[in-house]
């Protein structure tokens, strides 16, 4: 085991800088937390940016990698809910406001969603490589 290949370490940069953001500003992922937990929304943003950084690490530490892996996987398919609720939110407002701009942001939500399964990919094969 040594250092993480190009993707692996790729998808650490990722969640680092995801988490960092859940952390600080947390106001910007809660109205994408799923209608039935959003009485918890705060909480887990914030729990789930503390579990972007841990598995950021674990995925860049030779000895942890694999556990991360799988737990990196975990996390991306966890938060996949969130980003089709995203995709339904900006949905409803490009049909509401019916601009331009709110009909790109809807198709770049909607882009985004086949994007997370590589990054899921990425995970697993970091768990089986260790």
């Amino acid at each position: 085991m040594s250092r993480p290949d190009l993707p692996t370490a790729g998808l650490a940069g990722l969640f680092i800088a995801s988490g960092v953001i859940h952390l600080v500003r947390p106001q910007v992922f809660e109205p994408i937390v799923p209608a039935p937990l959003r009485q918890h929304g705060q909480m887990l943003v914030k729990a789930s940016g503390v579990a972007e950084i841990a598995c950021a690490a674990g995925l860049l530490v030779p000895t942890t990698r694999p556990a991360a892996g799988w737990a990196s996987a975990a996390l991306l398919a966890g938060v996949f809910p969130a980003n089709v609720q995203m995709s339904i939110d900006h949905g409803r407002r490009a049909q509401r406001k019916r601009t331009p701009q709110a009909v790109g942001v809807f198709a770049g939500t909607l882009a985004r969603l086949p994007l997370q399964w590589p990054l899921v990919r990425v995970a697993l094969r970091a768990a089986h490589r260790g």
